[in-house]
């Protein structure tokens, strides 16, 4: 998970964002009054995942003001604009809310991260694509194989969610942050799709 420090003020986010791309991105201009998905790639450190750029600078843009967050997202080429409308990140004030969350919706939320321990503390189990030539399977394993597993309550109250943060990067510290993620499904049993719930795969965090 990548730690983001967000833009202090409008003109340090223009600045940075209305970049002019990568070095081959030779029609894309810096300093044009257009933010271009190359532009948004270059800072954001991303390709093509367009979804994750949306979310990077949700975060990147968090703690200006709300007139100016919005001056930052009318720069946006029009092709951005609509990626932007389609990802823009859900700010997540109550836990309950993931209920109603759509799957692969990116969010926010802000609390205090408890790892949980161990496989018998939990059990639940997450859908990986396993690919031989040009054939993709899916098998189930247990989430905790392949992400250290937090439970995070949120701001309001003591309700908490399932935060999945991978084991690539050092384990979170147990303060107040705001982490940024993508809502997948989880299951407690390998065969038991009706007992199917989400959690949040961890991309960012910003400390408060």
């Amino acid at each position: 998970m990548r730690k983001i420090v967000p833009f202090d003020n409008f003109e340090e986010a223009i600045k940075s964002l209305d970049n002019g791309g990568r070095f081959y991105n030779i029609l894309t201009k810096a300093e044009d009054g257009v933010i271009s998905t190359a532009e948004l790639g270059k800072v954001s450190g991303l390709f093509n995942d367009k979804q994750k750029m949306i979310l990077f600078l949700d975060v990147a843009t968090s703690k200006l003001e709300v007139s100016d967050r919005n001056r930052v997202i009318s720069y946006l080429s029009d092709e951005l604009q609509l990626i932007y409308n389609s990802h823009k990140a859900r700010e997540v004030i109550d836990a309950k809310e993931m209920e109603s969350i759509e799957l692969s919706s990116n969010v926010i939320i802000t609390g205090i991260p408890k790892k949980i321990a161990s496989k018998s503390n939990f059990n639940g189990f997450i859908m990986v694509p396993i690919v031989a030539g040009k054939v993709t399977t899916f098998s189930m394993i247990p989430i905790i194989d392949t992400y250290n597993v937090y439970e995070i309550s949120d701001i309001n109250s003591s309700t908490s969610c399932i935060i999945a943060h991978s084991k690539e990067f050092k384990k979170l510290p147990e303060r107040q942050m705001k982490i940024a993620g993508v809502v997948k499904e989880i299951t407690s049993k390998k065969d038991a799709e009706e007992s199917s719930n989400k959690y949040v795969e961890a991309l960012y965090y910003l400390e408060l």
